[in-house]
């Protein structure tokens, strides 16, 4: 599968946001002072009476939201992943997920790949806090053409969807026009029968590298696509460990809550493999050259590569 232009999942939402809009006169977009970051300016531009800079007030933006949600509207509230996830937590759970409302809550800037905004701003615990909220649909797009989908679906969603996007430019793996998106499956983006490497967000294109290495040294790894981390594609998952016996999952994301544990639940549960676990070690970020940050969190293809190496060697001996 060739790479093409590399696009960032938030440049992506931005204008995708701007065309389903145009159909959707019931969405309604709110900001907390970001929009040149979060790409809704787009939005604001041309929607100026949908738009809404709630300033840097986090949690009252979801909580707006969430009553412009109850009066009919599909509210979509953005913010970096940090503050729109971390910092209104509790209006996410009480005022949007608890009843259930129409409110889309869109995190960008997630992960080490920010780069030198640091520690403060990359956000790594997020899919793991919003995971065990009741009602919370979790989607992690892995580049351009899978973001405008995976928003498309979001808004066709009716309930509390949690949109995680990047700030780093990744290469575009999907052809978007024949690419079959369906919330709550899996992809299976290469086959393979020695191991199992299972992504969400940007992680898929450095597995897509890693297997390249892998198949010098005869390891033939299948890819698994998660883009859709709640509700999880069991099947796919099982299928997988079945299959080939050997389960990593990669993620740029706490090792601690995520892709891992949500993989690991139920293999637990329904088929008990073997598994390595990619992803940043129960630590902070920090700042630095976003490339420079995956190769030292380990969460690059050479990283990832290893480790595949390592335990597959480890399984085989």
């Amino acid at each position: 599968m060739s790479m093409a232009e590399r696009i960032a999942t938030r440049a992506a939402y931005g204008k995708a946001l701007v065309e389903m809009a145009r159909e959707n006169k019931d969405i309604v977009v709110l900001d907390a002072d970001l929009c040149a970051c979060t790409k809704t300016d787009l939005f604001a531009a041309e929607f100026p009476e949908r738009y809404f800079n709630l300033g840097i007030a986090e949690s009252n933006m979801v909580g707006v939201a969430a009553g412009l949600a109850a009066c009919g509207k599909t509210a979509i509230a953005n913010s970096f992943a940090m503050f729109s996830a971390g910092r209104a937590f509790e209006q996410i759970r009480n005022s949007v997920a608890y009843p259930n409302l129409n409110v889309k809550i869109v995190g960008t800037h997630a992960g080490v790949s920010v780069g030198k905004d640091g520690a403060t701003h990359q956000c790594l615990e997020d899919i793991g806090i919003l995971r065990t909220v009741p009602n919370m649909t979790i989607i992690c797009p892995a580049d351009a053409a899978e973001t405008y989908h995976a928003l498309k679906a979001a808004l066709e969603h009716r309930g509390p969807v949690y949109l995680r996007l990047g700030r780093l430019p990744v290469e575009t793996v999907h052809d978007s026009d024949n690419y079959q998106f369906e919330l709550g499956r899996g992809v299976l983006v290469q086959p393979g029968s020695d191991a199992t490497i299972v992504t969400t967000g940007l992680m898929l294109q450095e597995a897509l590298k890693a297997r390249e290495e892998l198949l010098q040294d005869g390891i033939e790894v299948r890819i698994v696509h998660i883009h859709t981390l709640k509700p999880l594609d069991e099947e796919i998952i099982v299928q997988a460990a079945q299959e080939t016996g050997l389960i990593i999952t990669a993620e740029e994301h706490n090792i601690l809550g995520g892709l891992v544990a949500a993989v690991a639940e139920v293999l637990g549960e329904r088929c008990p493999t073997p598994m390595a676990r990619i992803g940043t070690k129960d630590v902070f970020g920090k700042s630095g050259e976003p490339h420079e940050l995956m190769a030292e969190y380990g969460l690059d293809a050479a990283s990832i590569t290893k480790v595949v190496r390592e335990t597959y060697a480890k399984w085989k001996a």
